[in-house]
């Protein structure tokens, strides 16, 4: 029979942001959905991937305890939805052994269980070292339609979904915790798209949205028909409810948000990274040292769009190398945010420094170490302050120094989370200037001055590394594409500046690993999915 001579099903999207380990808030915040969704009459209710313990939940993963306790939520869920089918994500385990499961609740119980077929193992993904794959295709039945069930990595590849088909679906329902990175979407489309042409499943993907330590969900949940057009889409960085129809062998939703501006889209997972990890961990609020530069201005942005002003410090610690446009600068910007603005000298703490060395440096020449003794001072007053109120340390570095080592251990990479840690300088200024497209808060000057750390007399980025859209092309090349220094030479950068830029790449790795957790927003990011040993004697190929 086919599927359009059937009643039409109604299914409830739940986009949910969900905190990894609260199980008990994540199954209120599912019971919670599961009710929106019955008062819209829906029939089914389908929730992201390891929606009950969040994603990733990693080593608790490893604890028998903890799928106790997901036991028992599951068993809450399944009581709070009588009426309802839940297709519902979870860890669970089985025969001593562990699956990323979803598991379709109907009458207080289960009527089903599929296992993840396909772990992934590659990127931010670490599947394979806590669960058993699945092998088996599980297919349920509602108001006469067969739905077929696929997790996440299993719609990348091809095998599952035509499991799905051959075991009777009509319908495939995926759910996802698949993280945000630039242009993360269109690949979704592709590929799902792909699924459908081979099976002509119409497919609906639910994903999970909200910050999870260096990881950013977007949700941008959408459906397809079996010819493979969008017939729904959700927005992204925020939790939602949406209810679509199954009917006469197709979707029927209004729901069709366009996408944002890649610009608008980083700035979110930007905004939506900072409140969820503060949110989640409690703080209460954030402490920010300001330059005058362009790094620290778009990161108090972030911090002030994403927290409130009432929750935001700022802090300007000059020295003697100060320049007073940065001071005017610094002093407007927090003017126009209206965010509570200290300014702390640290002059006085330079000459004890100096004083207390002296006897140990004689006879030596000044060099970085007193340049690094400033960013040093500053370091240690944000983190006293941080100590003393609890607020958090936002610190301020971008991809491009985590690089190259353009940053100063226990200085400014001191901090508890990094906002820009997967920007490069380059799409800094670009972030920049959108951002005040939409409302002017960063003074131009910040945006328009040549950066520098202003650590000695007329002090430049440049000096040191090469010009910053050479830099960060070199950097993509080499650490997100696993380009060799031969063909990043071959594609027309100087010879001189890829050799100069990989060996402060290769030489950093001790900084990196001692620097805090950032958001990830590119397709590799400089925290789970970079793991290069610190020692190592590894000869690129030039």
């Amino acid at each position: 029979m086919n599927a359009s001579a059937h009643s039409p099903v109604t299914i409830a999207v739940a986009q949910l942001n969900l905190t990894v380990g609260d199980l008990v808030g994540n199954a209120d915040r599912i019971i919670a959905a599961v009710a929106e969704a019955r008062a819209a009459g829906a029939d089914i209710v389908l929730t992201p991937e390891l929606a009950l313990s969040g994603y990733p939940p990693e080593d608790l993963l490893l604890r028998p305890d903890f799928y106790r306790a997901c036991a028992r939520e599951v068993q809450r869920i399944a009581d709070a939805a009588p009426d309802l089918t839940v297709v519902l994500g979870h860890p669970a385990e089985a025969g001593g052994l562990r699956y990323n499961t979803a598991s379709v609740l109907r009458g207080r119980g289960v009527l089903a269980s599929y296992h993840k077929n396909l772990l992934p193992n590659y990127e931010v993904f670490d599947e394979e070292r806590y669960f058993e794959a699945g092998a088996a295709p599980c297919v349920f039945e509602c108001k006469g339609v067969r739905f077929g069930i696929n997790i996440c990595a299993d719609v990348w590849e091809p095998g599952p979904a035509r499991a799905a088909q051959a075991a009777g679906a009509q319908v495939l329902l995926a759910l996802n915790a698949s993280p945000y990175h630039m242009n993360k979407q269109a690949l979704r489309l592709q590929v799902l798209g792909a699924r459908v042409t081979e099976t002509r499943l119409p497919v609906l993907y639910c994903n999970m949205v909200g910050g999870q330590d260096e990881l950013v969900f977007d949700g941008a949940s959408f459906a397809l028909d079996g010819d493979g057009s969008l017939a729904y889409q959700a927005g992204t960085f925020a939790e939602r409810l949406d209810v679509l129809r199954w009917e006469d062998g197709r979707w029927q939703s209004t729901v069709r948000i366009p996408p944002r501006p890649l610009e608008a889209e980083v700035y979110a997972a930007l905004t939506t990274g900072v409140r969820d990890y503060l949110g989640k961990n409690r703080f209460p609020s954030a402490i920010i040292g300001l330059s005058g530069g362009i790094d620290s201005a778009l990161t108090l942005a972030v911090a002030v769009d994403a927290l409130g002003a009432e929750r935001v410090r700022a802090v300007m610690m000059p020295s003697p190398y100060t320049a007073q446009m940065s001071l005017d600068d610094s002093r407007e910007m927090v003017r126009r945010l209206g965010v509570r603005y200290d300014e702390i000298p640290i002059e006085p703490a330079m000459k004890v420094f100096a004083e207390l060395l002296a006897p140990q440096f004689a006879g030596l020449p000044a060099d970085t170490t007193e340049e690094n003794l400033q960013s040093r001072i500053r370091g240690m007053i944000l983190m006293a302050l941080s100590n003393k109120t609890g607020a958090i340390v936002l610190t301020t570095g971008n991809k491009s120094e985590m690089a190259t080592g353009y940053a100063t251990l226990y200085g400014d990479m001191a901090g508890g989370f990094a906002v820009l840690k997967d920007l490069y300088k380059t799409f800094v200024f670009r972030l920049s200037n959108w951002r005040n497209t939409v409302d002017p808060v960063i003074p131009q000057n910040i945006i328009d001055r040549p950066p520098s750390a202003e650590l000695k007399p007329d002090q430049k980025d440049q000096d040191s590394l090469p010009p910053y859209e050479v830099l960060d092309a070199i950097i993509e090349a080499y650490m997100e594409r696993d380009e060799s220094p031969r063909e990043i030479i071959a594609a027309g950068y100087p010879e001189a500046e890829v050799r100069r830029t990989v060996a402060m790449l290769k030489r950093n790795e001790y900084k990196r690993r001692q620097s805090p957790v950032g958001i990830r927003v590119t397709p590799r990011g400089f925290g789970r999915d970079w793991r290069y040993p610190i020692t190592s004697r590894y000869q690129d190929e030039f």
